[in-house]
Parts: C-alpha cells; structure tokens; sequence
C-alpha cells in the first residue's frame, strides 16, 4: 500500500508538467502566427501600394505620350 501513493503523486506531477509544456508550446505557436500575420498583411498593403503607384506611373506615361 506504500507504492500506491507515490505512484498517484508522480502521476499527478507528470500530467501536470505535460499540461504546462503544452500550454507553453500552444503559446509559441499562437505568438508565431501572430507574429506572421501581422508581418504577412504589412507585406500585402505595401505590395498593393507598389502595384498602386505603378499603374499611375504608367497613367501618366501614357497621357505624356498622346
């Protein structure tokens, strides 16, 4: 009867920790994705602004010429 109660307590111990890793890990994945968004959108406005200003160069390019 002096194993049963150590074995409860490791096994409470060790589901305990594998909860706080993978709290910790889901974390890290949440704060990546983020992170990648966030980066991913300022990609997206700065190309459409590129794309953007580069149709009214070749506007005006084409209006200089007539």
């Amino acid at each position: 009867m002096s194993q049963a109660t150590p074995m409860r307590k490791r096994h409470q111990f060790n589901s305990r920790m594998t909860r706080i890793i993978l709290l910790i890990s889901f974390l890290f994945f949440f704060g990546r994705f983020v992170y990648s968004s966030i980066g991913a959108w300022y990609h997206h406005q700065d190309k459409k602004a590129a794309q953007q200003s580069s149709q009214v160069v070749e506007t005006q390019v084409s209006s200089e010429r007539n």
